[in-house]
């Protein structure tokens, strides 16, 4: 199952987003145009259907409703977002949802409306009879209710399931300095090795078997991945650093470069599960000729286990693969009614650059530089 089709309205840089995605999405733009806040979207939905979650609290997490509403929304203030949902039977989910604020008294976000459909045929419409009977029912989502989200539980399950890595070397290393609330998700690599300690032993040989040959390839000097505990029970990555010494050095995480890190937890999570992955900027800390081979990773992953991969960058060796397509290319450009999003194929000229061998970093990334970027250097004199 993929997200075929996502919407946006006045949520964060965007006044209105429609846009088709496929099995692999390259979201690429400017400073401060929307590229994590549209992974965000998509993350907030997660964090409505996940367990221990629901709309009060993903809301919460972001600040309140005001710090997610575009600042370009005006007389239509709501908040709204709708996704479709496809698989390789021709099935098709779609969810809609609104969100406004309580016009009086302690002004909680409520649900404007809330819309299911399974292939074609909807399941849900609210507000319904009982929630205008009951108006603090529109607090919370059938999304969040398995009491409620029966005929379109599939879409809870599937939103549930989607991941979102951007590792910290740092917090890897050293978890202990992180002070901050703990949460369900642990995208930047907190208790990363902890998730990892948890795995069956079978599959977790196996997937650091692959993640090791991988790793023998880009940091040739490493090998014999494990995962080992220290005295008190503390899971820890160990490896083998060959050096002059005939039986090289033992090495555990706090060791490692941030590259052979950020590596280890890329690998991990294109291993772990089928759902929709979220990268964030995959490239920082890699040697460039690694990046260069992102995309061809990808492309196998999706093929051979339909996963879909949602990818941010600013890289020109990600982007200079020429097997990706421009339908596979998402463009945000800031403007002062909000970031503007243009699918690769509505850019005029790219798909016959495409055509005639020129990458989608030739193209695309060029449109992403701020004007009269020459005068920044300028600023320091």
């Amino acid at each position: 199952m993929i997200i075929s089709r996502l919407k946006l309205r006045n949520w964060r840089n965007f006044r209105e987003l429609d846009t088709k995605l496929s099995d692999r999405v390259f979201i690429v733009g400017p400073n401060a145009a929307g590229k994590s806040n549209l992974l965000d979207a998509l993350r907030f939905l997660r964090d409505i259907a996940k367990p221990g979650g629901g709309l009060q609290a993903a809301i919460r997490e972001r600040g309140g409703l005001s710090k997610i509403r575009c600042l370009a929304a005006r007389s239509q203030p709501d908040v709204e977002l709708e996704v479709e949902i496809s698989n390789g039977g021709g099935q098709i989910y779609r969810y809609e949802l609104g969100i406004s604020q309580q016009p009086r008294g302690n002004r909680q976000p409520i649900i404007k409306f809330e819309r299911a459909w399974v292939d074609g045929k909807k399941v849900l419409e609210r507000p319904d009879t009982q929630d205008r009977s009951d108006p603090e029912l529109r607090t919370q989502t059938h999304l969040e209710q398995i009491s409620a989200n029966a005929q379109f539980r599939a879409t809870a399950r599937f939103l549930e399931s989607l991941r979102y890595l951007h590792l910290v070397p740092q917090l890897l290393r050293h978890p202990q300095s992180f002070q901050g609330p703990a949460m369900n998700e642990d995208p930047f690599g907190r208790a990363f090795l902890e998730q990892v300690a948890k795995t069956q032993e079978k599959t977790l040989n196996s997937r650091l078997g692959k993640i090791e040959k991988a790793l023998q390839i880009a940091v040739p000097q490493l090998k014999n991945l494990a995962l080992v505990r220290d005295q008190v029970g503390t899971p820890h990555l160990q490896a083998v650093y060959e050096h002059w010494r005939p039986q090289g050095a033992r090495q555990w995480e706090d060791q490692f470069s941030d590259g052979t890190l950020r590596l280890i937890g890329l690998f991990w999570s294109l291993l772990d599960g089928n759902s929709p992955l979220l990268l964030e900027e995959p490239e920082i800390s890699l040697n460039p000729a690694i990046v260069e081979l992102l995309p061809e990773i990808f492309h196998q992953l999706t093929r051979r286990r339909g996963v879909q991969i949602f990818v941010t960058t600013h890289s020109a060796e990600l982007l200079s693969g020429k097997g990706i397509g421009a339908e596979e290319i998402l463009l945000l450009l800031p403007r002062a009614e909000g970031t503007q999003v243009q699918l690769g194929t509505s850019i005029p000229g790219i798909r016959d650059a495409l055509k005639v061998g020129m990458s989608p970093a030739d193209v695309v990334l060029p449109q992403t530089a701020p004007n009269n970027l020459s005068q920044l250097t300028l600023s320091f004199e």
